[in-house]
């Protein structure tokens, strides 16, 4: 290893380090290499651009339950955060969900509170209970932040870890196609770069509790996932095949059931 291989790596150690931070709630340390207000920026236009191309559900109704849904487990998120000195980690945060007119039994989230929901998944969800679960899911991976920790593991592998704003500078279509990869648009969301078992198992964990704080029964996530597992078959659903659902996962729900119900106030 000669001297500018080991002063790369001395930078990108450092970086790492430095860049190091706390999931609220679960504890873990993460390293998050990119400036969030940079993810945010990337994921607002992202959302917009999809959705100036995917048509809006024309079902008044359900479009009604799911922006009910989000701004209540939003809501207690954000009051949740504010209570205990964490604003900073949603500082930029526009929460935003809409349903789709799209088959597809899916939904998926940007930074900065960008979700999508499909009517696709509406038949699995059945209530507003059901509809917490997939929408405290996705509003984990959000305030995760696990976007950011895969975008980053993709930025030093294909890019050598240059920073982010020299990396839109010098290689932007690369790092827009970066991005696209960890989120996606549509169908593909997840489907290039799944989140990890880590991350879904924290997902999972922080979903159960958020919704719990907005006043949802944290219990009907195991009927949910139970549901989602059955329909799997040969061919899963598009959310069940980037977050997968199998006997072990919904064990571990059930084992984080009582620590979720910590925080349910009916």
């Amino acid at each position: 290893m000669n001297y500018t291989e080991r002063a790369l790596i001395m930078i990108l150690l450092v970086s790492m380090v430095s860049s190091c931070s706390t999931v609220p709630i679960t504890g873990r340390k993460q390293v998050n290499l990119l400036p969030e207000s940079e993810m945010i920026a990337m994921g607002f236009s992202s959302y917009s651009e999809f959705m100036n191309t995917a048509p809006l559900s024309s079902n008044t109704a359900m479009t009604s339950m799911v922006k009910e849904v989000g701004s209540n487990i939003s809501g207690a998120v954000i009051k949740y955060f504010d209570d205990n000195g964490l604003s900073s980690r949603i500082e930029g945060y526009e929460w935003e969900l809409n349903l789709f007119a799209d088959d597809t039994p899916n939904a998926w989230a940007m930074p900065g509170g960008k979700i999508a929901v499909y009517e696709g998944i509406l038949p699995y969800t059945r209530s507003q209970e059901g509809l917490a679960v997939v929408v405290g899911h996705e509003i984990a991976h959000i305030v995760a932040r696990h976007g950011n920790e895969r975008m980053s593991q993709q930025l030093l592998v294909q890019l050598g870890g240059i920073a982010l704003n020299e990396a839109l500078n010098e290689k932007p279509e690369e790092t827009r196609n970066i991005f696209l990869a960890v989120y996606g648009v549509g169908t593909q969301v997840g489907g290039i770069l799944p989140y990890s078992r880590e991350h879904e198992k924290e997902a999972d964990k922080l979903g159960l509790i958020f919704m719990a704080m907005a006043g949802y029964d944290p219990s009907s996530a195991i009927e949910f996932w139970e549901r989602m597992a059955e329909a799997g078959g040969s061919k899963p659903p598009e959310f069940l095949s980037t977050h997968p659902s199998d006997a072990s996962r919904i064990a571990e729900m059930k084992k984080n059931l009582p620590e979720a119900m910590k925080y349910y106030n009916k």
